[in-house]
């Protein structure tokens, strides 16, 4: 997923129990501020199934922001509640996940999990198509047009690094790393 797209989530866009989530909006900053807008393409708005990981950490992750939310006098969570915000519940800049995760994983850019996510699935064998349509390209000729060189074996360099065997950090870290830089003026 894009960053936009990840700080776009909300709550009822996830079937965790299915392990999905729909990818229905994006986070946008401009000169007026941030605002909520629709995926970069057409095909951008889709579902993506979720590893065991992943629906895992976002359990874990929600249980953690109800309790910060019930802390804070903000509510329960509802379909609408952000899956990543401010202490507030409020859109994230996506400058600010950005510098976080330089802090946190230096080497790693993080724009580079998406192209690490679609060379892991090229290399596992997933078809072109279901690559594209993971990834929100809006035509399958982009994903080859990027990662074509991938189905040949040329970029052996790259799949010689396992990305899943890394220690990347989880979304608390990135929240926390946030939080201390740009601490809450209401936060207790």
């Amino acid at each position: 997923m894009r960053r936009g797209e990840l700080l776009g989530l909300q709550w009822g866009d996830l079937d965790l129990d299915k392990a999905t989530l729909r990818v229905e909006r994006s986070v946008e900053e401009t000169r007026a501020g941030l605002r909520l807008k629709p995926p970069k393409t057409r095909r951008g708005r889709r579902s993506v199934t979720l590893g065991e990981g992943a629906v895992s950490m976002l359990r874990a992750h929600r249980a953690k922001q109800l309790e910060l939310r019930l802390a804070l006098g903000l509510g329960k969570i509802t379909d609408s509640t952000l899956v990543l915000n401010t202490v507030e519940g409020e859109l994230l800049r996506p400058r600010n996940i950005t510098k976080a995760w330089s802090r946190a994983v230096p080497d790693k850019t993080f724009h580079s999990l998406r192209h690490a996510h679609a060379s892991m699935l090229i290399n596992a064998g997933v078809d072109i198509i279901t690559v594209s349509r993971r990834l929100g390209h809006s035509a399958a000729a982009i994903t080859l047009d990027v990662y074509g060189h991938l189905i040949e074996g040329a970029d052996a360099a790259w799949l010689a690094v396992d990305p899943a065997r890394q220690k990347l950090p989880g979304p608390e870290v990135v929240m926390s790393s946030i939080r201390e830089r740009f601490p809450c003026k209401n936060a207790k």
